[in-house]
């Protein structure tokens, strides 16, 4: 069993009605206190902010989430009303603004849907029915094509096997039914890579990709890549990472977020608001392995303002 740990704790002396106090006189009156929501926000688990969103508005008849939207503005308004949202109602929202008006955000689709476990899968599918009225697997389909649809629908049933016995004779034989899909034909017989990608357990996959490539002699990865292009093929590989190695993926997103000119805050901000309680912990290292510099240094030489200090507070590395 994988070793997670977050960098966002429930806070030990946690009080509701004085966080709802302090937050609002942080927003009360000329100016905001952003270091006083900063320190409230930062520093509770998810389930403590979604009980001070609720004595918020038992204290002062006010939605805590409006009242920071009005109060703030750009990114580091982003996180705060973020973090005021449950983590499934909080991945609802990315994938309606991903699908939502003219092109589709497929890094987006990508990043959660190809990540998360078959519970976290099932919360979600609840939170956007709840909060848009309509099925994610309808909106998926009306908004994607081809295989990268497929690929899709079939992640968001959240019906992968989570057993953790491997039976060595299947090993096998996905792995030379997946080399028989792609590097040994002309063509690539996608479905077949979609069937064993999605529905097998993480554990069994890992054994098959060893065998694969024990016996092919090439990585999954380079073979995906080879064989398809794309949204496609992103996400293939972003289902074969999450498999392999879950924290490194994420390290490598975060980083591809604030390397070279301009950073992608959104993919930034969204990475750490998910994960600051799952495995920030494991993320920060494989950060640090991968790219040798910490993920902390990183964020502070990328971004400034409020928006870096929460971003620092969230992932236990207080500047």
């Amino acid at each position: 069993m994988e070793v997670q740990e977050g960098t966002v704790k429930p806070h030990p002396n946690f009080n509701a009605e004085a966080d709802a106090e302090t937050l609002r006189k942080a927003m009360k009156g000329l100016g905001t206190d952003e270091d006083a929501l900063t320190s409230v926000l930062a520093a509770r688990s998810s389930s403590q902010r979604l009980e001070i969103v609720k004595t918020f508005k038992t204290m002062f008849g006010k939605d805590l989430i409006s009242e920071l939207s009005s109060e703030l503005s750009s990114h580091y308004r982003s996180v705060c009303t973020g973090l005021c949202l449950s983590p499934p109602d909080f991945d609802a929202t990315i994938i309606k603004k991903a699908i939502k008006g003219a092109g589709t955000d497929e890094a987006a689709l990508i990043e959660i849907l190809c990540t998360r476990t078959n519970h976290e899968i099932h919360a979600l599918n609840e939170s956007y029915k709840r909060l848009y009225h309509k099925k994610l697997e309808q909106d998926l389909i009306d908004d994607t094509s081809g295989h990268f649809k497929r690929l899709l629908v079939s992640l968001v049933q959240g019906n992968r096997d989570e057993s953790v016995e491997i039976d060595q004779a299947k090993v096998s034989n996905d792995a030379s039914q997946l080399y028989a899909a792609g590097e040994k034909k002309l063509g690539t017989d996608e479905s077949k890579f979609n069937a064993i990608l999605v529905a097998r357990s993480y554990a069994h996959l890992r054994a098959v990709f060893a065998a694969y490539r024990s016996t092919t002699g090439k990585d999954i990865e380079d073979s995906i890549k080879s064989e398809m292009s794309g949204d496609l093929e992103d996400g293939m590989l972003a289902v074969v990472r999450s498999v392999k190695d879950r924290p490194s993926l994420f390290a490598k997103v975060l980083y591809k977020s604030m390397k070279g000119a301009g950073t992608k805050d959104e993919r930034l901000l969204r990475v750490i608001v998910s994960r600051c309680e799952i495995d920030m912990v494991q993320i920060k290292q494989a950060f640090q392995r991968d790219y040798k510099q910490s993920l902390a240094d990183f964020i502070s030489g990328d971004t400034s303002g409020d928006f870096k200090k929460i971003l620092l507070a969230l992932i236990g590395a207080k500047k």
